[in-house]
Formats: C-alpha cells, structure tokens, sequence
C-alpha cells in the first residue's frame, strides 16, 4: 500500500509588500493542519515581477500557487499560471488588491486567507488578453484580471506618485487626478467590436474590464461579472466640467448607491448618456491616431499606437473561501 502524493503549495511574494516572518509561520502552520509538504517560496524583483517565479514553481509541479503581493504581482502570476488548471490563492497586499475586492475577499486577514488557500474551493473566472502594438510596430502580449485603461485613465497611473502610493495608499492619486484633468488630449481612435463595423471614436477616457469595482466602493463598469465570458467597455467624453460632474454623479451615486438597493437594480443599468458609453463584447480592436499611455491593472504599460483585446472563459482558476466559491 502506497501513501496518497503529498500536495505542495508555492508562495510567489512581494518582499516590500509582506511581513515575511509572520507569513511563513502561518503557511506553515496551515500546510502542515492540512496535511500538505513543505511550501516552496518564490521572491519577486524590479526585474520578475512574478512571471519567471511562477513558471519556476509550474516546473516543480505545485498543486497551489499563493500570491502574496499588490495587484502587480496577481497580474503577472495570472499571466504565467493561465490555462495551467493550477489554482491561484491571493493574499491581498498594496494599495488597490483590485481582483480580490472584485471577488468579494477580505482584504485585511491574512491569517484567514491563508487557511482559505489550503481549505477553499476553486472557482474557474476569466481572463483577458491583450497584444500591445507599439510605435516600432513590434507587438506584446499580456494579461490583465481586472481593468486595462487609455486616457485619463494610464495619465492618473503615469502621474501617481510610487513613494507617496506606499506611505498614503490611494490618497496618492489625488494630485495624480489633478494633473490628469489639466491634460486637454483627446484620445482619436478606430475601434471595432467583435465582427462589427470599424468605427472612428473621439473620448477621454478608455477602460476595458473583466470586472468593474475599484476601491471605495466604485462601481465603474456596473455590469462586468467575472465569469460571463464577455469585456465590459466604458468610453467616457465629458465635454465641460458640468460634463465631469454628471460623469462622478453617475459612478458615485447611480452606480454605488442605487444599484445597491432592490428597486435599484431593477430600474438601473449601464445606460449610455453624452458624456458615457458602455458596451461589451469578447474582442476590442483599437488604432489611435498617435501613441498613447496604456495601463494594465493599475501598472503603466508604457505607449501603444494599437491593440486587441480579447476574452479567454475560465481560463484562470481561483481558490477561494468555502462560503464565497
């Protein structure tokens, strides 16, 4: 009679992120009540930011790969660990944690959330992709798990302040915002949706997502769910400060308050309005007039003249707490 393989999770984390002392004790501590084998850990660097980690714990066949970071280091473990079929665990960390608060987890329980990675249940969601052409006409392909985003959006990423982002969490891109508005770029695009029409678009602002929260419980894209096999748009082109102000209303009390309530949701939906438009679809193909910041989950991806986007269902497998999966 043989004993049952012993399973093996990997910690791929953010040194500058964790308290790496208290976290090994509780993996530890945890793996071993689950009855799992010694936990191999994974650093991240300027240099990795969790892909090459995660496909050198892939290669040591782990059964559980636990991200312990901001959403920087989900995104590139998300990139690596994709259509794998091995779970990701997250242990949020950072300012934004922007797919845990969109998967309803704590956010500030790290023991808890350890002991949900090794007792949870998996929850297959999706993923989105995205080839980045660049002015050179050379071409990159990424991941993103929440939201990717032009205009003011990648502008208010580009102008945030990293040291002040560490000390002040999100009041840090406050003064980002500012600097954003002062901005009188327009994004010109040509943009088609699935098999339709190509057609030319003027906006401010540009954001595809897989999801649709953002701390303070922002609901950006109201309709985005996770696992729906579709990307969620939001173009947005206030044409006056009055334009902005309707815009802020909509998010902040449309979307946060009344779509809260029963009578809310009945009588709500992503409504298209001047100044807001929403649409979604499975593939997004966008060609600007010139090259044009672009953000990734909160990280700036530097400029792109164009890209597609497109959706993979399921491709990506949570572990998350038994009362939430």
């Amino acid at each position: 009679m043989t004993d049952a393989p012993v399973h093996v999770a990997a910690v791929i984390f953010n040194p500058i992120k964790v308290d790496l002392v208290a976290l090994r004790e509780t993996v530890t501590a945890e793996a071993s009540a689950a009855g799992w084998g010694e936990t191999v850990w994974f650093e991240t660097s300027v240099d990795d930011v969790g892909q090459k980690a995660t496909k050198q714990a892939l290669e040591k066949k782990v059964d559980l790969i636990i991200a312990a970071g901001g959403d920087g280091t989900v995104r590139a473990v998300a990139e690596s660990i994709r259509g794998t079929g091995v779970p990701l665990a997250l242990l949020p960390s950072g300012t934004g944690n922007l797919l845990a608060r969109n998967l309803k987890l704590t956010l500030d329980d790290m023991p808890g959330s350890v002991t949900a990675a090794f007792t949870g249940e998996d929850r297959p969601i999706d993923l989105a992709l995205i080839d980045i052409e660049r002015a050179d006409k050379s071409r990159d392909r990424h991941v993103f798990v929440v939201m990717a985003g032009m205009g003011m959006d990648a502008r208010m990423i580009k102008n945030t302040d990293d040291d002040l982002k560490e000390k002040a969490g999100w009041i840090a891109y406050v003064s980002a915002i500012v600097k954003s508005l002062r901005d009188p770029n327009e994004l010109h695009l040509r943009i088609r949706l699935n098999d339709g029409p190509v057609k030319r678009a003027t906006v401010h602002t540009l954001i595809i997502g897989n999801c649709g929260s953002l701390p303070g419980n922002i609901l950006l894209l109201p309709d985005a769910v996770v696992d729906d096999g579709l990307l969620d748009l939001l173009l947005m082109r206030p044409g006056s400060a009055l334009g902005w102000l309707r815009v802020w209303g909509k998010v902040a009390w449309v979307n946060v308050v009344l779509r809260r309530t029963k009578a809310g949701r009945t009588h709500v939906g992503a409504k298209n309005d001047g100044d807001l438009r929403y649409e979604t679809g499975t593939e997004f193909v966008a060609r600007l007039s010139r090259p044009e910041e672009i953000e990734l989950d909160g990280d700036p991806f530097g400029k792109t003249t164009a890209f597609k986007t497109w959706i993979e269902p399921g491709a990506l497998t949570v572990r998350l707490p038994k009362d939430t999966a």
